[in-house]
């Protein structure tokens, strides 16, 4: 950086806050961002997380295969994390076709586990509880919950058409004019 001596350490000044000085061998914790661009100019090394070991994974797949209503808990961008950290930093990985192959039987387990909860709804199913459930499973249900919503909405507006008012509900239901606001809203 400008007007440093060549051996003093860079020092990143963020939004998030300051990162560095940065001494080599010396282990920092930094966001995922700056770690991967440090890691594409060779920088550093960057150290897996814990959760990305191929015993804590052989671990998790174990118990998802034996829990079928339960997901364990992992990072809720575990997907995203892992693609990133493989594809920039693959070989500061041990095992790295090993941790991504149980990634991949990982998120295959939880993705069959939805479908079948999924399937399993009926019209008596008031809630369903999805802890532990991950940003990319999220994702993938998306559609089928958008195409549920919309069929539900279009079963009530039919009940609703086919229903006709009497006086008193006339009186007590807010016509169109009364969802309009009150006053003019500004632009954004």
């Amino acid at each position: 950086m400008a007007g440093q001596g060549a051996s003093e350490p860079a020092l990143f000044t963020e939004l998030e806050g300051d990162y560095g000085p940065f001494r080599p061998q010396i282990p920092v914790t930094v966001p995922l961002w700056l770690g991967i661009a440090m890691k594409k100019r060779s920088k550093c090394r960057i150290q897996p997380p814990d959760w990305m070991s191929v015993e804590r994974l052989s671990e998790v797949l174990e118990m998802e295969r034996e829990a079928p209503r339960e997901f364990q808990p992992l990072p809720f961008h575990y997907v995203e994390i892992a693609k990133l950290l493989l594809d920039n930093a693959r070989e500061d990985f041990e095992n790295n076709y090993m941790v991504q192959s149980l990634l991949e039987d990982i998120k295959d387990v939880r993705w069959d586990k939805v479908e079948k909860g999924l399937k399993n709804l009926s019209g008596r199913t008031h809630a369903v509880k999805l802890k532990n459930i991950s940003a990319m499973e999220v994702n993938r249900m998306r559609t089928f919950t958008v195409r549920a919503l919309q069929s539900f909405f279009k079963h009530d507006n039919d009940d609703m058409m086919k229903q006709t008012p009497t006086d008193s509900d006339s009186q007590s239901t807010p016509s169109s004019s009364d969802r309009l606001p009150r006053r003019t809203l500004r632009p954004r």
